[in-house]
This record gives C-alpha cells, sequence and structure tokens, in this order.
C-alpha cells in the first residue's frame, strides 16, 4: 500500500471528487496540505485577499454549473472563524462547499495555543457538519464522508479542521483505488406524484412556485416541460429566478414584499392552487401567511422533509429530490394529455401575461443626480440574456429583481438567505473562474461594494474579468428606508467630503481611485444618458484587460424602491408607475394601457 502524508491523501481525494479549483490563503497551520497541494498539482489555486471572502468566492464557484463544488481553504484560528459567514450563506441556499482549515497539533488544541480554536463547535450551527480530525488514519474517510454529505439530501457545506501533526503524518493510502461514496437522495412515488397532479387539475387557476431546489438538481427544463404540458403559470422565487425565462408565456412573474414583479403578486392572488418545488416559503416571499395562503390550497414539494410543514402545513407535502420528482410528473402529464384528461389552462395563462403587460414600473427617467430604475433599463440594453448576475442584499439587489431579465437557471446567481454585505465582489470572481466564457455582471450599492472591496485585487492578480456595476447614493439605503417606520435617519448616511477628491461632493469614498489602485478599471458616470455608452465601454475594457471594470453610477441621494411591511396586497410604489410606453422601455412586453 502507497504510504504519504494525511495532507496529500486529501489532496488526492479531493482531485478523484472532482476538484479543480479552491479558493484560500495560507498559513503557518495549514502550510503542509499547501505543500501536498503543490506537490500533486491539478488543483487551481485564487489567493483571496480575505478568508471570508474565500469562502465566498467559494460559493459562487459552485452556484454556477451543476455538480461544482467550491473549496475554501484557511489556516487556524481566525481563519476558521472568517468562513463562518459563508457557511451560513451556503447553508441557507443550500449551497455545498468545503472549507478546509488548519489547527494547532492535537497535544495542544485545549492549552490555548496560538490560534487554536475549537472551530469545529463554532461551525456546526450553520454546517451539516463540522469535524476536527485528530487521528490521520481518519482522514481519507472524514473527506469521503464530507462529499457524501455535501451531496445528498438537502446541499450544504461541511468544514473539515486537519490539526497540523495530523497534515504531516504518513499514512497507509492508494489513490487509485479511492472511490466517492454513492448520495442519497428521496425519490417521490408515482402514487405521491399522480395525488399531486389529482389536486392540479382539480383547481381553475393553478400556479407553480419554482424554487432553488429545482436548480441544485438541475431539473429546470423538466420543470418547464411539465408546466408547458399543463399549461401551468410559473411564479420562480428569487433563488429559482432563471428557470423559466423572463420572457416566456409561462412565466407569470415574482411574488413578494420586495423582489417581486407589481403583476407577479397580482397573478398570485389570484389563483386558486399552488404547487411549490425547491422552495422555502420564505418570508420576504410570502409576506403574512394568513393572506398568501387564503383561498387557495398547496402541495409542496422538498428535498428535506423537516421543511414540509416549517412555514404553514400544505394541503399534500412530498419529500423528494425535484429531479426525481419532476421526471415523475412530466411523465404522469404526458400520459393525462394523451388521454385527453388535462385541464385547458389557456384563458388562465393567458389572464397572467395581460396582467404582465398592464402592471409594470417606470424605469425611464432623465434626472440628476441619477434615479436607480435608469441604470437597470440601461443593463437591460447592455446585456444580453446570456450574461450570469451576481449580488446579495440592499435596495440595488430589491430593484435589479424588479427590473433586470433574466433567462437561464443559474444566471441570477443571489445570496438570498443570509444577504452578507461583501459577498457580491468575492462570489462574482468564484462565478467568473467557474465560467471564464460567459458573461459576468455584478451589482452592489456602495455599502456592499466597499465591505470586500480588496477582493478587486484578485480578480487583477489572477486575471479574472467581469463588470461590476456600482450604484452609489452615500446612504445605506435599505436601512435608511426600514428606519421611516421607527421616524429615524440614524447611522445611515455615509456621505463626506473628499478632501482627495473634491469633485465628488458628499459622495465621499472615491471608488474610481480604489479600483484603480486594485489594479482594475473604473468609469464614474452621473448623467444618465451617458450610462449606455459606460457600460460598453466597461465589456470592452474586461476583455482587453483581464481586470474586474467598476461603472459607477451617481444616483439620488433618496430613492424609495417599491417594497411592502408585512402583504403582498399593499406594495407601496414610491415612484409613479408605468402609464405609457416609454416609461417602460425595456419592460418584458410592451406597456398595454
Amino acid at each position: 500500500m502507497p504510504r504519504m502524508t494525511a495532507a496529500r491523501a486529501a489532496v488526492e481525494i479531493l482531485k478523484r471528487e472532482g476538484i479543480t479549483n479552491a479558493f484560500g490563503v495560507p498559513g503557518a497551520a495549514i502550510n503542509p496540505f499547501y505543500a501536498a497541494l503543490k506537490a500533486a498539482g491539478g488543483i487551481d489555486h485564487t489567493l483571496a485577499r480575505h478568508v471570508e471572502g474565500a469562502s465566498h468566492m467559494a460559493e459562487g464557484y459552485t452556484r454556477t454549473n451543476p455538480g461544482n463544488i467550491g473549496v475554501c481553504i484557511g489556516t487556524s484560528g481566525p481563519a476558521g472563524t472568517d468562513m463562518i459567514t459563508g457557511l451560513y450563506s451556503a447553508t441557507g441556499d443550500s449551497i455545498p462547499i468545503l472549507c478546509i482549515t488548519g489547527q494547532a497539533p492535537t497535544a495542544v488544541i485545549q492549552k490555548e495555543d496560538f490560534q487554536a480554536v475549537d472551530i469545529a463547535s463554532i461551525a456546526k450551527p450553520v454546517a451539516k457538519a463540522a469535524t476536527t480530525v485528530m487521528e490521520a488514519a481518519q482522514v481519507p474517510g472524514v473527506f469521503q464522508q464530507a462529499f457524501h454529505l455535501m451531496r445528498s439530501g438537502r446541499p450544504g457545506p461541511v468544514l473539515i479542521d486537519l490539526p497540523i501533526d495530523v497534515q504531516l503524518t504518513e499514512i497507509d493510502f492508494d489513490p487509485d483505488l479511492y472511490e466517492p461514496l454513492p448520495a442519497f437522495k428521496p425519490a417521490a412515488t408515482r402514487a405521491q406524484i399522480e395525488k399531486a397532479i389529482t389536486l392540479l387539475n382539480e383547481s381553475e387557476r393553478p400556479l407553480i412556485v419554482a424554487g432553488g431546489g429545482i436548480i441544485n438538481a438541475d431539473a429546470s427544463d423538466l420543470l418547464l416541460e411539465f408546466a408547458e404540458l399543463t399549461g401551468t403559470p410559473v411564479i420562480p422565487t428569487l433563488m429559482g429566478w432563471g428557470i423559466v425565462p423572463d420572457d416566456h408565456e409561462l412565466n407569470a412573474g415574482m411574488v413578494g414584499l420586495q423582489t417581486s414583479h407589481r403583476y407577479g403578486n397580482a397573478n398570485f392572488l389570484e389563483s386558486d392552487f399552488v404547487l411549490g418545488i425547491g422552495n422555502r416559503w420564505a418570508n420576504r416571499h410570502t409576506g403574512k401567511l394568513d393572506l398568501y395562503t387564503q383561498g387557495r390550497k398547496f402541495v409542496h414539494v422538498d428535498i428535506e422533509p423537516t421543511q414540509i410543514g416549517k412555514i404553514f402545513a400544505p394541503d399534500y407535502g412530498i419529500a423528494s429530490d425535484a429531479k426525481a420528482a419532476l421526471e415523475l410528473f412530466v411523465e404522469v402529464a404526458k400520459e393525462l394529455k394523451a388521454a385527453g384528461k388535462l385541464p385547458d389552462r389557456s384563458d388562465w395563462a393567458a389572464s397572467t401575461q395581460e396582467r404582465k403587460a398592464q402592471l409594470q414600473r417606470r424605469t425611464h427617467f432623465d434626472n440628476i443626480p441619477m434615479k436607480p430604475q435608469r441604470v437597470y433599463e440601461e443593463m437591460n440594453k447592455a446585456f444580453g440574456p446570456e450574461t450570469r448576475y451576481v449580488t446579495t442584499i440592499g435596495l440595488s439587489q430589491i430593484a435589479g429583481a424588479q427590473m433586470l431579465h433574466v433567462y437561464k437557471p443559474r444566471h441570477w446567481i443571489n445570496c438570498g438567505q443570509a444577504g452578507p454585505l461583501g459577498w457580491t465582489i468575492p462570489a462574482a470572481l468564484g462565478v467568473a473562474k467557474a465560467d471564464p466564457e460567459t458573461p459576468v455582471v455584478a451589482l452592489s450599492g456602495d455599502y456592499d461594494f466597499q465591505f470586500m472591496i480588496e477582493e478587486l485585487a484578485v480578480g487583477a492578480q489572477h486575471k479574472i474579468p467581469y463588470v461590476h456595476v456600482l450604484v452609489n447614493n452615500a446612504y445605506l439605503g435599505l436601512i435608511r428606508q426600514a428606519q421611516r417606520n421607527l421616524d429615524i435617519n440614524f447611522q445611515v448616511n455615509l456621505e463626506f467630503e473628499n478632501i482627495n477628491s473634491p469633485e465628488l461632493g458628499v459622495y465621499g469614498v472615491d471608488h474610481v481611485k480604489v479600483a484603480e489602485g486594485l489594479g482594475c478599471k473604473a468609469i464614474r458616470v452621473t448623467d444618465p444618458n451617458e450610462l449606455g455608452a459606460a457600460l460598453e465601454e466597461a465589456k470592452k475594457l474586461a476583455a482587453e484587460h483581464r481586470v474586474p471594470v467598476v461603472v459607477e453610477a451617481i444616483l439620488e441621494r433618496i430613492t424609495n424602491i417599491s417594497m411592502a411591511a408585512a402583504e403582498i396586497d399593499k406594495v407601496n410604489e414610491w415612484e409613479e408607475v408605468a402609464t405609457e410606453p416609454g416609461h417602460a422601455p425595456t419592460a418584458i412586453k410592451p406597456l398595454k394601457v
């Protein structure tokens, strides 16, 4: 039996589990693993500037393509604690990433040694598993189990903590004999699917709520096929956006308090039956449950059995992987269609498209400083259906979800449940690393952008180009809007007069200088009529220099984006809605007055 260090065995297992890329920051306690990484070859490593950034790069990498698992590596102590936000984010959105940390020697772990912390205990609440490996012979099994767990059931992240002496210990291990463990995924039975379709067929105005679990299962084509077979309109969740193209005649719009369409909420409120697949019934999607559930029946299909009934009790629940369930949904629907036993839903589907044409938000404003709505209009013009958008949270993300267009799964890459500021830059780098051939466009407000701005240097160093649209109003915009309910405007101003850039007025941080100082390109735009040209120039600069390119749009200081406090029928439209076609020139459908 070949002998090698446990660290080398771990690297060999990564390669045999399909890992070709990793993100991280080396340090003394993880250096043996890095030595094995270098000696083994075959895994491309991207050096981050912050370990939290590396964890979000790993997330972006996973979210880009089916089967991807991002790997994040860091040393002992603060590197592991820096990963916690990435683990939380990945857990919330059912994203498998593997975090590997170094650790102090086993003999001193409990003796307050330098940078020795019980990272496994800290990480367990936000990971599927977190283990400090105390015996070198266990390393292969722990890594094998980690990949099995990440892929089985509801996907999620795992942390493995490796004491430095464990990494350096030689063990018997033959990489050529290694085999990954098969993943377990629950699968619906035909009888369960027949019951669900019976309930669907008994309804008059059904909808499918398509969640991120469908994308995780790589089952978007099956969902679209089932919707077309049955003529059922689809409401994508924020995490499921792109499963059905925005311009498809069965796309009924998004629903919710924030990232929703006017027509999406209106269509949902007209429904009498909802089939949810791979979704969580997240509170910003549902709002108050009494209104959301009133007058309609629900069937819920989810890979995690305990998710069914967690938010409210459906009329029928099925624990199943989305792909396994949808294969049966399509099979049964085809049989019923051939037998002429599927109801005609054409009038109901057409009514959802009527609302899509009638209920639109205005995007065209010529104001200086710019209104944010105009930025998304220009983005729609500049970036085509192949674009992958990356964003996290804030008014920029909410407005983007209301006004941008997405046509393919995994082309809206959004940290949904956790929403950590700073996520966007590193996640965009992970996405661009995973798919360098597809245009990547990130979207941030100024505060999200500033949280992990140092990661731009990673894109410059490693030649990872993408375009970053930065909307700057020198405010914590979403928090300022939320503070209105408390009649305060407190500690949310980012404004100051920058003594080195007086031309900015009160907009404070000179993002152009910072981006350029980090090795990137940047363009500042103050006139909305110049924004389109700036976006086109950014695409050219990214292609030419192979670095991130920032396009900063200087916005009006105070803007309120459409949203509701609690109920999806009470969305506050702060701006004038579209009343003539010129108000929303990039809307999916021409405005019908």
